[in-house]
């Protein structure tokens, strides 16, 4: 009998344990970072802005049109004012109609579209028709419409428009998101146990909903800051109140283009780009976190990833002694000619079809034996 010999097993590493739930997520996508810092710079030149200011925005000087200079870091306009200090001063009226007017619609979409989505009903054709309304109709015209009409076309009245204005949007993707939460297990639990319907979509939705709102107010707060810089270029917000657009407002006034001061107009139009581009890179990092499948794989992603066409095989570790150790499975005996099939022509006990049988009657013998009894009967 064949001695059982050892196999050769494999010691399989004890599998890692799972890594904690990584909350810091958002704040570590480059591109949720990237712009958090670009945008925390300029709400720090809004906020300290007019008390940096090296000059006067409004002064006039003796140097026209001068370039950059170690005076002037922007150069000077036609009439000798200091566009550094324009740029400074500006963006404190860009960021807070850009946040109010966010904030005002953000609060007007929440409202409108989580009721409207979690009532349903005759409440819900209202309010999405109401919202269809505002959606069809041209923002930037119905916004320039309405300022013309009003005495005081300042930072908070500028603001107000175009929040009462640009809600419609925000209200129509929260409402299709409340839609698809109401009949969720939880809401449905709070309705059994009795809970008013403020609570519900104050305590049971609206967390749900936070990294979309949020998304929405990145979006408002763009479209606001271009609406506002978009009024104050054309010449429909006070041109006394200074901000980035009002600088181009000037610009374009004086030709600066046509004039070669190149530095009248690039810093306001850079300001304007980075604070954009800002805002766009924190709502690009909000969609990577509320959908899993734009993110980048990281490092955790990595180190779990496989090549494609190897399947893992683990092994346990067994012990090495004589009575546990794993036996070689019986060798499998030596094949031999394959037994023949009974009525087969290799089967010897089978019958020939073709023999004789011994104990068969001639039929001929029986006729004459038939014929001789005939004859004996006469």
């Amino acid at each position: 009998m064949a001695q059982p010999t050892d196999v050769a097993v494999t010691t399989a590493e004890p599998s890692p344990v799972p890594a904690r739930r990584d909350r810091m997520r958002f704040l570590r996508n480059p591109k949720t970072l990237t712009g958090l810092v670009i945008l925390a710079g300029f709400v720090l030149i809004a906020v300290i802005g007019p008390w940096i200011a090296p000059h006067d925005p409004s002064a006039r000087g003796p140097e026209l049109l001068q370039p950059p200079s170690w005076q002037h870091p922007f150069g000077t306009t036609q009439t000798g004012q200091d566009i550094f200090s324009q740029i400074l001063v500006g963006a404190r009226g860009v960021l807070v109609v850009g946040f109010t007017a966010a904030v005002i619609a953000g609060v007007l979409s929440v409202i409108v579209g989580v009721t409207a989505g979690y009532l349903g009903g005759l409440g819900d054709d209202l309010l999405s028709s109401v919202s269809n309304i505002f959606l069809v109709i041209p923002g930037l015209p119905l916004i320039i419409i309405i300022a013309s009409f009003l005495p005081d076309t300042g930072d908070l009245a500028i603001a107000a428009i175009i929040g009462l204005t640009g809600w419609a949007w925000g209200a129509r993707v929260l409402r299709a998101q409340t839609l698809s939460l109401r009949n969720r297990d939880y809401v449905q639990a709070a309705k059994a146990t009795g809970e008013s319907t403020p609570r519900i979509i104050v305590f049971e939705l609206l967390p749900n909903l936070t990294a979309v709102i949020a998304s929405g107010f990145i979006g408002t707060v763009i479209f606001a800051v271009l609406a506002n810089v978009t009024l104050a270029f054309i010449g429909v917000a006070d041109i006394s109140d200074w901000n980035w657009g009002t600088v181009l407002f000037w610009a374009q006034s004086n030709q600066a283009l046509a004039q070669g001061a190149w530095w009248w107009f690039v810093p306001a139009g850079l300001c304007i780009a980075l604070l954009g581009t800002a805002l766009a890179l924190i709502n690009f990092g909000i969609d990577e976190f509320i959908n899993p499948r734009l993110r980048s794989p990281g490092k955790e992603d990595r180190a779990v990833r496989m090549r494609i066409g190897f399947t893992p095989v683990v092994r346990r570790d067994y012990p090495r002694d004589a009575d546990t150790a794993p036996t070689a499975p019986a060798p499998a005996p030596a094949a031999g000619p394959a037994a023949p099939r009974p009525g087969t022509a290799e089967d010897p006990t089978a019958e020939d079809p073709t023999a004789e049988d011994p104990t068969a009657e001639d039929p001929a013998a029986g006729t004459a034996g038939t014929d001789t009894g005939k004859e004996t009967h006469r």
